[in-house]
């Protein structure tokens, strides 16, 4: 979002906006094709011996309802990674991502997408993070905040509270700034991209997202700072015009880039690490102000930048094309156990969720940036609450040891019944990559 403008007529419904964007990117789009030529998934999914102008105007005829779904669309739009590299390639200034997104949820809609996503994904939150946090560090997060002029809204999103000591690290460094903020997430206040994209549930989703921008709206903030790359995506991108706003909508990354002489003056502690950084091509910007910062840390030496496809690890990132996921993968891995390195940096919360994993199997420390960033300005990072529960590697066993946590923060399933559902919560795809396969000799 880079205007407080999302457009002065507002549609009625989440589905109007749907209609009237892909009306629009229909009637400018020439169906040349040029956005799958471009796009780096295609020879990975079975559609290089496609046409490609076959390939888009069948996703168009198909998401404004003018024709059934083919096959060769229907992978495009599915194994769709968000990289990104259509956005430029197009020469009409169309945005092939904000196409495929909305083709994405009337797919799911007439596939029945993935039932109860966001129930699941609400227990898994809930479950996890009352593992991990005492009740008020669980309230600091979730608890929503009572509403005030505040500068800044620092929005979590969901998924990103599975790793809290990432999010803690972040306002650790909003606090040294002096920045006036508020913190928002969970899933009280969802950007709605589950709803609408995953479970094809336009009605629902519009109206979380609009609940969750009023909100934003109440606190008459100047900036809502998004840690999760989706929900910058989703609310920035896709749902670009839905509803006006008087606020800017950025990524974290480049607030702190803006605050990068500042911070800079006040780091005062050595980082003195020889370390390798993950990046994602499809943010690129989020990426390069993460490297531009960490070279201002003191004692802080990058050997390399390891950028991976996609936008972000996960389900809805490096998942939707797993084997072109897999080789960008081992030569991360491959490098960052090579001894060159004392660390390998993640960048986003499933980014660290899989390579922590990835690290502690092949033997190298894996850190998130922002921990490299407190350490620097002289204070404390918080520890890694998860990794600790994955090392065990025995569901009962993390019950046991979960036990005390969870009954603090209210959480009552009886053990046996909580112990068959961590499968579930651990090994979603932000876990994958190796991350969470419990075995007998973990």
């Amino acid at each position: 979002m880079e205007t407080t403008d999302r457009g002065t007529a507002a549609p009625a419904s989440l589905e109007a906006y749907v209609d009237t964007t892909l009306e629009a990117i229909s009637s400018a789009c020439t169906r040349c094709g040029r956005c799958v030529e471009v796009c780096p998934v295609v020879p990975y999914v079975g559609l290089a011996d496609q046409n490609p102008r076959d390939v888009v105007a069948g996703t168009i005829d198909f998401a404004l309802g003018r024709a059934p779904l083919r096959e060769a669309p229907a992978v495009w739009i599915g194994k769709c990674n968000s990289c990104g590299d259509c956005i430029p390639a197009c020469p009409e200034g169309v945005n092939p991502r904000q196409l495929i997104s909305l083709s994405a949820s009337r797919m799911s809609r007439e596939r029945q997408g993935t039932p109860y996503a966001f129930r699941k994904m609400a227990r898994a939150i809930r479950i996890m993070v009352g593992m991990q946090l005492i009740p008020d560090d669980v309230a600091r997060l979730l608890r929503p905040p009572k509403a005030r002029d505040a500068d800044v809204i620092f929005y979590t999103g969901c998924n990103p509270v599975r790793t809290p000591h990432v999010l803690f690290n972040a306002m650790t460094i909003l606090d040294e700034l002096g920045v006036d903020y508020e913190v928002m997430g969970g899933t009280s206040a969802c950007c709605g991209v589950v709803h609408s994209k995953w479970e094809g549930d336009l009605k629902a989703g519009g109206r979380i997202t609009e609940s969750t921008l009023q909100r934003f709206g109440s606190f008459k903030p100047e900036k809502v700072l998004a840690w999760c790359p989706t929900c910058q995506i989703h609310l920035n991108e896709t749902m670009s015009g839905y509803r006006k706003v008087e606020f800017t909508f950025e990524h974290i990354t480049q607030f702190l880039l803006e605050h990068e002489a500042e911070l800079a003056a006040r780091f005062n502690t050595p980082v003195n690490l020889n370390v390798l950084v993950h990046t994602h091509h499809g943010m690129h910007e989020a990426g390069a102000a993460v490297m531009r910062l960490l070279r201002a840390i003191p004692g802080l030496n990058i050997i390399d930048e390891l950028e991976e496809p996609a936008y972000m690890c996960g389900a809805s990132g490096s998942e939707r094309a797993p084997e072109m996921k897999a080789g960008a993968r081992q030569v991360t891995i491959e490098r960052a156990k090579d001894g060159s390195a004392d660390a390998l940096v993640s960048l986003y919360h499933a980014c660290h969720l899989q390579l922590a994993g990835e690290g502690r199997r092949n033997g190298f420390q894996v850190v998130n940036f922002t921990e490299l960033i407190v350490r620097a300005l002289g204070c404390e990072p918080c520890e890694d609450t998860v990794e600790p529960y994955r090392i065990i590697g025995d569901w009962k066993q993390m019950v046991r040891e979960a036990a005390p946590m969870l009954k603090a923060n209210g959480i009552d399933m009886d053990p046996d019944e909580l112990a068959a559902v961590l499968p579930e919560v651990f090994t979603s795809a932000e876990f994958r990559g190796g991350l969470c396969r419990f075995a007998p000799d973990n």
